[in-house]
């Protein structure tokens, strides 16, 4: 009998944490607290409702277009077919790379897949190096992904643009053409090259363009 396998890869939200320098960390606290919610309820019932206070580019989160248009699509309007169920292609970068061009993607069927290149930099997490010197894709690269048709482009590092400049063409490229993106991805050496199915479904909320997700691939043994 075949069964099937899920390997998450998205980071777990906490709170204090520091996903991009300069923005502020989520503050994860109790709305009611079990003590408090044994005032309300009957004797042995309690309840917990938590609340969180963050910036949407927490964790490991999806980019969609309007992160970059005024005019793009929102979360609350992608197409649950754009975000779960994908056919999804890892892409291995060697591990010295800095700059991610198309040649790393010459010569592989990448029309309507989920795109999730490994540059395995996730391992810098919640360190100082993880914000400098990270992987990024470079502009003739996102252009290349856009006109071979993927449907969604993933990294592992901490930006998919390089953030020494003030333009974000990757973002820019990739937005505009309604691709998504995935950023702050981790664990992909733990997923096949191909042969599985990718999942990131943000919540579905109105006049926002980025929201942390529960990023997984799901493998058939």
């Amino acid at each position: 009998m075949k069964t099937e396998t899920l390997i998450d890869v998205s980071h777990v939200v906490e709170h204090g944490m520091i996903t991009y320098k300069g923005l502020p960390a989520p503050i994860i606290c109790d709305f009611l607290s079990r003590e408090a919610s044994k005032e309300i309820y009957a004797d042995g019932t309690s309840f917990q409702i938590g609340r969180i206070d963050m910036v949407a580019n927490t964790g490991t989160y999806m980019d969609a277009p309007a992160h970059r248009f005024a005019d793009g699509k929102d979360l609350s309007e992608l197409d649950l077919s754009s975000v779960a169920n994908l056919d999804g292609l890892v892409v291995a970068v060697g591990p010295e790379t800095r700059e991610i061009t198309q040649n790393h993607f010459k010569g592989l069927a990448l029309r309507g897949k989920a795109v999730l290149i490994r540059t395995d930099w996730s391992r810098h997490w919640a360190t100082d190096q993880y914000f400098e010197d990270f992987p990024f894709v470079t502009e003739a690269a996102a252009e290349y992904l856009r006109d071979q048709g993927v449907a969604l482009v993933g990294i592992d590092s901490h930006n998919i643009d390089d953030t020494r400049q003030n333009t974000r063409p990757a973002h820019t490229i990739l937005l505009g053409a309604d691709i998504l993106i995935v950023e702050h991805m981790t664990g992909l050496k733990a997923l096949p090259e191909t042969g599985f199915k990718f999942f990131a479904v943000p919540v579905k909320v109105k006049g926002m363009g980025t929201f942390p997700v529960r990023a997984f691939g799901l493998v058939a043994d």
